[in-house]
């Protein structure tokens, strides 16, 4: 249904107190009563549910871009710290455990963009991409939030702190995770659609 936003009984509560994710205010909707017309109908009567999973299909594969850039962003803050900072007189870069850590971050970033990728070609491709869109989302979203964390442990104190990036990186990774269904739901998808 198309709701107006001043349609008697609709109620928009405050925005959120949100973790992360600032930029996007959140709010809660209520419905009391709220009348419509038949022309505001989305869709068929009775294929709600249908048209919201489909939906939620093709917001993984935004969740899972917004993961990779979230990581890839991360993963060059991280970098350019490990050339910048030194430590016993060298680059911390030079280090192996952060050249391993920002090697783990290479790889699964480059997994994670070509798993997005391929999904929304799918969906271009009006190919089937359920299990796909939980896939990436999945991966992506989970890369994420390794990468942010482990760019807040290359840089140390000063990724823990406000005045750098990655803290508000590792903040807003957190929402992939979640939204669209979480890591656990995707799982289920992909459990289901394998079995199926």
């Amino acid at each position: 249904m198309l709701v107006p936003g001043k349609a008697p009984g609709l109620h928009v509560h405050p925005p959120e107190k949100k973790m992360g994710v600032r930029a996007s205010p959140t709010h809660a909707l209520t419905f009391e009563d709220v009348r419509l017309p038949k022309g505001n109908v989305l869709g068929e009567p009775g294929e709600g549910l249908y048209q919201t999973l489909q939906i939620l299909d093709g917001g993984r594969i935004g969740i899972g871009a917004m993961g990779v850039g979230l990581a890839q962003a991360a993963f060059e803050e991280a970098v350019r710290y490990a050339r910048e900072r030194t430590a016993f007189g060298e680059p911390i870069g030079h280090f192996q455990g952060v050249q391993f850590k920002l090697a783990d971050a290479a790889t699964r970033i480059e997994a994670a963009r070509l798993l997005v990728l391929r999904t929304a070609w799918l969906k271009d491709q009006g190919k089937p991409f359920t299990k796909e869109a939980a896939m990436g989302k999945l991966f992506a979203s989970e890369t994420a939030e390794q990468v942010c964390r482990d760019a807040i442990q290359i840089l140390g104190s000063y990724g823990y702190s406000r005045e750098y990036p990655v803290e508000r990186m590792y903040r807003d990774a957190r929402l992939t995770t979640i939204g669209e269904g979480t890591s656990e739901v995707q799982r289920m998808v992909i459990g289901r659609r394998i079995m199926a």
